[in-house]
């Protein structure tokens, strides 16, 4: 019989909005004061909404590709009709067990992406899943599932939440020598929040990023190099709480190849590997393709596979989102 929910993911949940606002054509921002009323402005331009936040993407996807029941995903959502669309999409179609911290008093997170062709920007008001305590994680009911789970994964927005929550997670991981994983999410999250970033750097067994936020961690670190795997080569090689387990580093770069360098007791070897090509035409949204590559990756961690089949499960995984309307 097949253990039952062998990956934890902890992020932020969001219900994702589509309009356009005067945003970069391809990134992801934290809301300002500013920025505040472009949700109100969407909401009157009959715009499409579907479930995300960049973990809980991920966790949906690799529940694809894993037996029922393989995982859950925990977050903090408000007591509202998003928080009502999050539990449709995540738990009773994705199939993912979610258990969410409820901040009533707080609506549930929101993010507007604006797609202009292939790119897509992102603008992001946390709301409730600003408001995730490191209390719920250890509370008994929880605390049971991440003792059981076998893998675990943080959206790296919740650097911006909760980091000893993210902190209590590495740390059983690396007491257990269980596999930790982390993606680094957005380029700002690198450097606005180099610090809380590093105190979880030790902990990564696995980290997943793309070229911008690889460039951004090495402009912040100090690391001299834009070349992406000598980059790659310079995170491997940080110094690393669980020794049992050799750090790899996941760079994806969009329509180019994946570059993957592994710790070694020397220098970091790099491999790359070549995404699967979509026809340009069949491409109808490119907002979260990561996560969706993340969610394959995710998916063959949990099986056991090889580092070779899990990048391909991701490759695969992202082929068939970037064919669908919002992160599928």
């Amino acid at each position: 019989m097949t253990k039952e929910y062998q990956l934890l993911c902890l992020g932020n949940p969001f219900s994702a909005l589509l309009d356009k606002y005067q945003l970069k054509a391809n990134d992801a921002i934290l809301a300002e004061e500013k920025h505040m009323p472009i949700y109100e402005e969407i909401t009157k331009l009959n715009p499409s909404y579907v479930a995300g936040g960049a973990a809980q993407n991920a966790s949906r996807g690799a529940q694809y590709v894993l037996p029922p029941n393989s995982t859950v995903y925990i977050g903090c959502v408000g007591k509202d009709g998003y928080a009502d669309q999050l539990v449709e999409a995540c738990s009773n179609k994705g199939g993912v067990r979610t258990e969410y911290r409820v901040e009533e008093t707080v609506p549930t997170g929101k993010c507007a992406v604006i797609i202009t062709g292939h790119n897509r920007s992102m603008v992001t008001d946390l709301g409730a899943a600003n408001h995730y305590k490191d209390e719920h994680l250890k509370s008994e009911k929880i605390w049971k599932l991440v003792e059981n789970a076998d893998v675990y994964y943080v959206g790296g927005y919740h650097l911006t939440v909760c980091v000893p929550a993210i902190l209590a997670l590495a740390e059983h991981a690396a007491a257990a020598n269980k596999i930790f994983t982390m993606n680094l999410s957005a380029p700002f999250l690198c450097t606005v929040f180099k610090d809380q970033m590093d105190s979880v750097v030790p902990y990564w067994d696995y980290v997943i990023g793309n070229e911008s936020e690889a460039l951004a961690f090495s402009e912040s670190h100090d690391l001299g190099t834009t070349d992406i795997a000598e980059i790659a080569k310079k995170i491997a090689a940080l110094p690393k709480k669980n020794t049992s387990r050799l750090r790899v580093v996941i760079i994806t770069q969009g329509t180019e190849a994946s570059i993957v360098a592994t710790q070694t007791d020397s220098e970091p070897t790099v491999q790359v590997y070549p995404i699967r090509k979509v026809n340009p035409a069949d491409i109808v949204d490119t907002n979260g393709a990561g996560d969706a590559f993340a969610g394959g990756f995710l998916g063959g961690l949990v099986k056991g596979e090889p580092i070779s089949t899990c990048i391909d499960m991701g490759h695969w995984l992202a082929s068939l989102s970037v064919k669908e309307f919002g992160p599928a």
